[in-house]
C-alpha cells in the first residue's frame, strides 16, 4: 500500500499527561509530538535541521518534563538508591548530578537517568523512557526498605546552546557561572522554585531548570525566552543529530533490557569490587569474567542524507544478517551518514567494513569508535 501521502497525526487527550509549558510550545508553533513517559513531548518546531544550526550556534530552549522524576527519600534512601545502580556513589555529595545505568537482575538495562542528590536522604532519579517508578516501589516493598518513592511536582526545561550560559546569567546571577558541571543548586526565578543543573543532552554547553510549581510553567517559559532575546534564543527540541554526534544514547532506541552496560560502552560507571550490593552484580560479573557477546559502536554510512531510521535496519557482512543499525542521522557538521550499529562483539571492530539495508537501499558503512564529535558541554565528570 502506498503511504507515501499518508501523513501521521496525533491526537490529544486526557489520558495523556501535558506539561507545565504545553501551551506555550503550542503558542510557539509546536505541532509535532511524541508520547514518553506518559506525557506528550515536542518533537520539532517544522524544521529539525534549523533547530539543529540554532542550538550549535546560539541557543535554544526545550520543553523536557516528560523526563519525570522519581524521588526517593527516607532513612534507606542512600542504601537503596545504591541498590538500584552498578555505578559507585558513595561519594556522591548534596548538590551534585551523576549519570546512573540502572540494571536489572540480569545485568539488562532497565533506564540511564542521570541522579540528583537533592538533601542527605533524598533523591532524583531523572528518567529515559521507562517505568522506573514502579520498579523502584516494587524492589522498595520486595527488599523491605523504610523509603518513600513519589513521582514529585518537577518538570525539566532545558537551556541549550554556545549561549546558554549568559541567558542563564541573565535568568539567575551571575553565580551561574561557577556552577561547574554535573552539579546543580536550587533557587528561585522571580518567585518560582527551581532546581538549576548544569546538564543537558545535547553536548553543548546547557543547563536544566527543574520547575517545582506546575502552576507556574508557562510563566518561567516566558521570563527565559523574555531574557534570551538579546541571544536570539528560541524554542527547540532534543536533537537527534547533536545527541548522536555526541555518542549520546536513547533508551529504547539504542538499549533496553536485552542489552547490559559493557556492551554500550558504560563499563566505566559499572564498579563489581565496591562493598555495597546492586540489582544485577552477580549477573554483570559473569559478564565481565566471559566477555561480551555483542556490542554497540558508531558508522559511518556512504551515500546521500539518509531519513532518520523508524525502524531498526539490517546490518550484513560477506550478505549474512550479523547485527542491526538502531540510530541513524545525516549530520551537517561531518557531512555524512552517521549510526549505531549492534552486532557481535568479534565484528565489532572499528575501520571494519559492513552493510546496510536502508530503506533506500543498500549502503556501504564503516565501523568507528564513539563519539562522533568531541564533548563541549564542559569536563567529563559526570
Amino acid at each position: 500500500m502506498d503511504q507515501s501521502a499518508n501523513t501521521p497525526t496525533i491526537g490529544f487527550g486526557s489520558r495523556v499527561r501535558k506539561s507545565p509549558f504545553f501551551a506555550s510550545t503550542r503558542s510557539w508553533g509546536c505541532n509535532a509530538f511524541s508520547v514518553y513517559n506518559h506525557t506528550y513531548m515536542p518533537i520539532h518546531y517544522g524544521d529539525p535541521l534549523q533547530e539543529y544550526q540554532q542550538l550549535i550556534s546560539a541557543v535554544t530552549l526545550w520543553d523536557v518534563a516528560c523526563q519525570r522524576q522519581v524521588q526517593i527519600s527516607g532513612p534507606d534512601a542512600t542504601r537503596f538508591v545504591q541498590l538500584l545502580t552498578p555505578r559507585n556513589l558513595s561519594s556522591l555529595a548534596v548538590g551534585q548530578v551523576k549519570y546512573v545505568p540502572l540494571v536489572d537482575e540480569n545485568g539488562g538495562m532497565v533506564n540511564d537517568p542521570v541522579l540528583l542528590r537533592i538533601r542527605e536522604d533524598m533523591y532524583w532519579l531523572s528518567l529515559a523512557d521507562s517505568d522506573v517508578l514502579l520498579w523502584a516501589k516494587g524492589l522498595a516493598w520486595g527488599h523491605d526498605f523504610n523509603v518513600q518513592i513519589t513521582e514529585p511536582d518537577v518538570s525539566p526545561l532545558q537551556v541549550q546552546g554556545p549561549m546558554a550560559t549568559d541567558v542563564m546569567q541573565a535568568v539567575v546571577g551571575a553565580w551561574i557561572r561557577d556552577l561547574k558541571y554535573f552539579w546543580f543548586r536550587e533557587t528561585d526565578i522571580q518567585g518560582i522554585p527551581v532546581v538549576v543543573s548544569r546538564t543537558g543532552w545535547s553536548n553543548e554547553r546547557g543547563y536544566e531548570v527543574f520547575l517545582r510549581d506546575g502552576t507556574r510553567g508557562n510563566e518561567l517559559w516566558d521570563i527565559i525566552m523574555a531574557a534570551g532575546k538579546p541571544w536570539n534564543i528560541s524554542p527547540a527540541c532534543p536533537s537527534q543529530i547533536k545527541r548522536m554526534e555526541a555518542g549520546l544514547l536513547s533508551y529504547h532506541n539504542d538499549m533496553n533490557l536485552s542489552t547490559n552496560p559493557f556492551e554500550l560502552g558504560m563499563g566505566k560507571f559499572v564498579d563489581l569490587d565496591q562493598e555495597a550490593d546492586f540489582i544485577g552484580k552477580q549477573a554483570l560479573k559473569v559478564i565481565a569474567r566471559d566477555g561480551i557477546r555483542n556490542r554497540l559502536l558508531g558508522a559511518y554510512i556512504d551515500g546521500a542524507p539518509l531519513p532518520v531510521n523508524e525502524h531498526r535496519w539490517p546490518v550484513t557482512v560477506d550478505g549474512k544478517a550479523v547485527g542491526e543499525l538502531t540510530s541513524c542521522c545525516y549530520s551537517p557538521t561531518l557531512e555524512q551518514n552517521i549510526a549505531y550499529i549492534y552486532l557481535p562483539a568479534i565484528l565489532a571492530t572499528a575501520g571494519r567494513k559492513v552493510t546496510v539495508q536502508t530503506v533506500v537501499g543498500e549502503r556501504a558503512a564503516e565501523l568507528c569508535e564513539l563519539p562522533f564529535v568531541k564533548n563541549r558541554a564542559g569536563d567529563n565528570a559526570s
